[in-house]
């Protein structure tokens, strides 16, 4: 095999390697972005739907798998909706940045709980272990779990999408986005709205649980930290309240980390988030509304 016949084939790994983790992180973007786009709420403890996500696998893993997957989401999706209701909802027309600290106070309040109940240590999960394995694809090895990525990351957005654009409730979540208060004297049910947003949101996360968990086969208390803060940088990066630029801001994150991670020499890799995070903030430097300015809160997808 010739030198340059190795480097396509590395250039290709490194491209498939990008798209896939590009989709998981647009996953975590949408999630947050949709809260933000309804409530005006960069949502903290969005990471922590995902952290429950994960200990529900590790808790029921021998549960068989086609049945466990979507009792998971179900078990965030509820977790979702008890947290808008209990927490968010009493300080809804509070200012942002109350509302801000009850994201972090949420957070705070389900890390100590798994804390107590899991301990610090990290608990395996073998959920579909079988993923990891790879798979030729026209002469590249592709893990199928990236194929996985794809696919999931690009049903839910298409399937958002049509929800948004072709169902009545997605027609009042978008009024309810551009104008809360005239949607609410237009009959739209505010409390309806906003527990769609947060289950939509719910299932976003368990989604990324379900990946993230088979990717990393560990969870942990802080399980949801790292996912969180990408899809802060995701979100802001693509447009605040944008979901296609939160979807683009995932999709930028994802391939500019493989890149630093293929062309950075090896004793700067550890630095690699550094790189990434320094062309973030020159990208928003450049243009700091975001990649995409959305005309309201939750623009076309």
């Amino acid at each position: 095999m010739t030198i340059l016949a190795v480097s396509s084939q590395v250039l290709v790994q490194n491209v498939i390697d990008g798209i896939a983790l590009g989709c998981l992180y647009a996953l975590l973007a949408i999630g947050l972005a949709l809260i933000f786009g309804v409530l005006g709420l960069l949502n903290w403890a969005y990471g922590e739907l995902i952290m429950v996500g994960g200990y529900v696998l590790v808790i029921l893993s021998s549960i068989f798998l086609p049945l466990l997957i979507p009792l998971m989401v179900l078990v965030v999706v509820l977790v979702a909706l008890v947290m808008e209701r209990v927490a968010f909802r009493p300080v809804r027309r509070a200012s942002a940045e109350t509302m801000l600290i009850t994201s972090f106070g949420v957070s705070f309040l389900l890390q100590s709980l798994a804390l107590l109940i899991f301990g610090q240590n990290g608990r395996s999960a073998n959920v579909a272990s079988g993923l990891l394995r790879p798979v030729d694809v026209l002469g590249v090895s592709v893990a199928r779990l990236d194929i996985v990525i794809v696919g999931v990351g690009g049903v839910l957005l298409g399937g958002l999408a049509v929800m948004l654009w072709r169902t009545t409730l997605g027609i009042q979540l978008r009024a309810a986005a551009q104008d809360f208060e005239v949607a609410q004297m237009l009959g739209v049910r505010a409390n309806r709205v906003i527990a769609v947003a947060f289950a939509l949101s719910g299932i976003s996360a368990g989604a990324a649980a379900l990946l993230l968990t088979i990717q990393t086969g560990v969870v942990t208390p802080t399980f949801g930290l790292t996912p969180v803060v990408i899809a802060f940088v995701a979100v802001i990066l693509g447009g605040m309240g944008s979901l296609t630029g939160g979807a683009l801001g995932g999709l930028i994150v994802g391939a500019l980390s493989v890149a630093f991670q293929a062309l950075l020499p090896e004793s700067l890799r550890p630095y690699r988030e550094a790189f990434l995070y320094t062309v973030v903030f020159i990208m928003l430097t450049v243009r700091p509304q975001g990649l995409i300015l959305a005309s309201h809160r939750i623009d076309r997808v």
